[in-house]
């Protein structure tokens, strides 16, 4: 059987005429990228506009209705261009009016916002001559609005089976009534592991405009190094604390079924790129894979005498972040002491419920509260085992004169979390990069 890749060409890949050629080269390169997913145009300049919010203003000016034929003129002349540049003979016009016509007589927000991904599909299958498969005939979901698997994969077999090579716009699928449904922001991401999973892919190709993932924030650390190959559980955590990588529920369908994901770069598409891969697959010893982090988080600490002996304080404590709807990132403990480590996003204006809840439940000694603390997580499956790992981290942050306020560290040992100050984020996150950069321990198996 001919081996399969599925392609997923993002917003920036598609953004005008001239990344569409890009794309066709790319896609033309090798016959087993037979399944192609595209997002929607994004901004072509920093200026611009990316097409799914332009589609959402239509949608709700229209719905209080307003007149949204300004907006929704940009959006016609964007894919005309594209269009008369490509030299297609497509009847563009006629799509742009009847989704107009619908937006204009009240379709959904999923619909409307839709309807980039739909029209680039219909541009690139012409433009290719492969295929216009509907991703509402395909992506399945159930009467409540969620992701239905096993009908998807049903459809998937049926329809794609016959098909050799075909175009599916990605971010979208439909209720077996045919009302649209639309993942969350970011989505085609999701509909191109469904499809990889669905025709059991080789691999998951994600083309976007950087050639894989960094090392580290390159905003904050001068030309970090790429990262050539990430695991599952790496890229979960490493996404988990603020590193800008694809969309998460798109790692699922793939990992379960073992596909490799290949983050590549539609402009140098030569570039090797980041793959992601099983979670078994070996490390050098002592490596790291990368560092990632996010700023503002508040400590509330709790002191008590005896805590250790005492039965069900930690529940107790835990459920009064969980009635007031408050998530948390870690806690830490001590012999007489427990600290909840959440995000100032998530206690909002809660702070004064919470510190009160505690002192009904827990009757603690004492309720400390500190503001401010960034978290920085240092992630490697070449962690596991090794030794010295910790304290070229820590020696590193010594040096540097940056304050550790908290260590945590999971019995999977694939991570090392430290709270710092909000202030000393930067310096740390360069002091941790550096240290393992001197050595040449970074990001190569």
């Amino acid at each position: 059987m001919k081996e399969i890749i599925v392609a997923k060409f993002g917003g920036s890949s598609l953004a005008d005429s001239t990344q569409f050629i890009k794309v066709k080269d790319i896609i033309k390169a090798d016959s087993r990228r037979r399944y192609i997913i595209p997002s929607a145009p994004g901004k072509r300049n920093s200026k611009d506009h990316k097409i799914t919010d332009l589609l959402y203003m239509c949608h709700q000016l229209a719905s209080h209705g307003l007149n949204f034929e300004e907006v929704y003129s940009i959006i016609e002349k964007r894919y005309k261009g594209i269009c008369d540049e490509l030299d297609l003979s497509l009847n563009i016009d006629e799509i742009l009016t009847e989704i107009k016509e619908k937006i204009k007589n009240g379709a959904s927000r999923d619909y409307s916002a839709s309807r980039g991904e739909y029209l680039n599909g219909i541009i690139l299958s012409n433009y290719l001559d492969f295929e216009f498969i509907d991703a509402a005939e395909l992506i399945v979901f159930d009467n409540k609005g969620y992701f239905a698997p096993e009908d998807t994969q049903k459809k998937i077999e049926l329809k794609l089976t016959k098909i050799s090579y075909g175009v599916i716009p990605g971010f979208y699928g439909a209720k077996e009534n045919g009302e649209i449904v639309s993942f969350s922001r970011g989505g085609s991401d999701i509909t191109g592991a469904i499809i990889a999973n669905g025709v059991k892919g080789k691999l998951y190709e994600n083309w976007t405009d950087v050639s894989g993932f960094l090392m580290a924030d390159p905003r904050i650390v001068k030309n970090p190094k790429p990262i050539e190959i990430i695991n599952y559980k790496e890229l979960r955590e490493l996404s988990y604390m603020g590193a800008p990588v694809l969309h998460e529920e798109a790692i699922f369908p793939v990992k379960n079924a073992g596909i490799p994901i290949n983050i590549k770069n539609t402009n140098i598409p030569e570039e090797p790129g980041t793959m992601i891969v099983n979670d078994y697959t070996p490390a050098s010893l002592g490596n790291i894979t990368g560092i990632s982090g996010k700023k503002d988080f508040t400590v509330i600490s709790i002191e008590k005498t005896l805590m250790n002996s005492e039965t069900g304080i930690l529940r107790k404590l835990i459920s009064v972040f969980e009635t007031n709807d408050i998530s948390i990132e870690h806690v830490p403990t001590g012999i007489d002491s427990i600290s909840v480590i959440v995000s100032n996003s998530e206690l909002n204006s809660k702070m004064d419920k919470v510190i009160e809840e505690i002192r009904i439940y827990c009757n603690p000694d004492s309720i400390s509260c500190y503001p401010n603390m960034a978290l920085i997580a240092v992630v490697g499956r070449g962690m596991i085992k090794a030794k010295g790992v910790s304290a070229k981290v820590f020696t590193a942050l010594g040096n540097s004169g940056v304050n550790v306020r908290m260590i945590s560290q999971g019995s999977s040992e694939l991570n090392i979390i430290i709270g710092v100050e909000n202030e000393d984020f930067d310096l740390a996150m360069r002091a941790i990069y550096e240290a393992f950069e001197n050595e040449d321990l970074i990001g190569v198996d």
